[in-house]
């Protein structure tokens, strides 16, 4: 036999190779996948458990987020809803649509919010309609209110020569505007707008406190206060963490400490079995395809730091 024929054969036995461990190597991942599906995506067996809510950063608008709290108040595994918060405020929307969720929940089961280093304004409110608030002596809570901010630049832009034209439907139509100062009465709506927001909030803080609209409104100037001075106040009702609220559930709501808690999630069995890994780069194939704003409201409850004192 040639050299030249024992090579050819050789080359035919490391491609038949190849291709028996490419194919191993397919059926291995795609066992592993079986398994991974089988093992995330719902196939647990159903238990009793203390759901946790963490809300932490901006608030904003999530559907998906909201629907998952909803859920909740149907699910007779759900024995009680911890709410863990660490986070100035957000979208006075963004806001409403968690308290009302939570609410939802607070009417079937014990809800109990745990604040961290910060649940001010909207982050405030939607501590509220818990049975039992907990917060850190050093936690900074309350700042209940609502700002509507805006900004004008028509001094710069007449020095610079600019004019700018807008074609309105009605004189508030453009109200408020970049480029023109805000009318006397665009500016009295603006403010209505505002207060019929800020009474919502305060409407809100009154039914989850059990206080009176008048006593909310005399803590409701906006300033933010410690957990040690939102205790003397009422608008908490203990200093403690995440094994205080335990505690409380176990001894009033008789939902045993032993009980394990999950957090409640928006994750796909994809997301919670592989990460974040496959989320992200789906994710950035399309955003660079479609571009996705962030939508939040214009009215915001959010604690404004340069504002304490004034």
């Amino acid at each position: 036999m040639s050299f030249e024929t024992d090579l050819l054969l050789d080359r035919r036995r490391l491609k038949r190779r190849l291709s028996y461990w490419r194919g191993a190597t397919v059926v291995a991942v795609l066992l592993c996948l079986l398994i991974a599906v089988w093992r995330g995506g719902g196939a647990a067996v159903p238990h009793a458990h203390v759901a946790r809510l963490t809300v932490t950063g901006i608030i904003a608008e999530n559907s998906k987020l909201t629907a998952a709290i909803t859920r909740l108040a149907g699910d007779d595994n759900v024995k009680a809803l911890l709410v863990e918060i660490n986070s100035p405020g957000g979208a006075v929307a963004g806001g409403e649509s968690l308290h009302d969720a939570i609410a939802l929940v607070a009417a079937k089961k014990p809800v109990v919010s745990v604040m961290g280093g910060i649940a001010a304004s909207a982050g405030y409110m939607i501590a509220v309609p818990a049975a039992r608030i907990f917060a850190r002596n050093a936690t900074l809570t309350g700042s209940i209110g609502v700002i509507l901010e805006t900004g004008e630049v028509s001094g710069l832009l007449s020095r610079l020569g600019v004019t700018a034209e807008a074609i309105t439907s009605g004189p508030l139509k453009d109200q408020p505007s970049f480029v023109k100062p805000l009318s006397t009465e665009g500016r009295a709506v603006l403010h209505g707008l505002v207060m019929d927001l800020f009474d919502q909030f305060v409407g809100m803080v009154a039914s989850g406190r059990h206080m009176t609209e008048d006593q909310v409104r005399a803590l409701a100037d906006g300033r933010a206060y410690t957990g040690r001075q939102a205790l003397g106040l009422g608008l908490v009702d203990a200093i403690g963490g995440e094994t205080d609220a335990r505690n409380w559930l176990q001894a009033e709501r008789g939902v045993a400490k032993s009980l394990p808690v999950e957090d409640v999630t928006t994750k796909t069995w994809v997301e919670r079995t592989f990460g974040n890994a496959l989320s992200g780069i789906s994710d950035g194939i399309l955003k660079s395809v479609l571009f996705q704003g962030v939508r939040l409201d214009g009215a915001w409850a959010v604690w404004q730091p340069s504002q304490v004192g004034e």
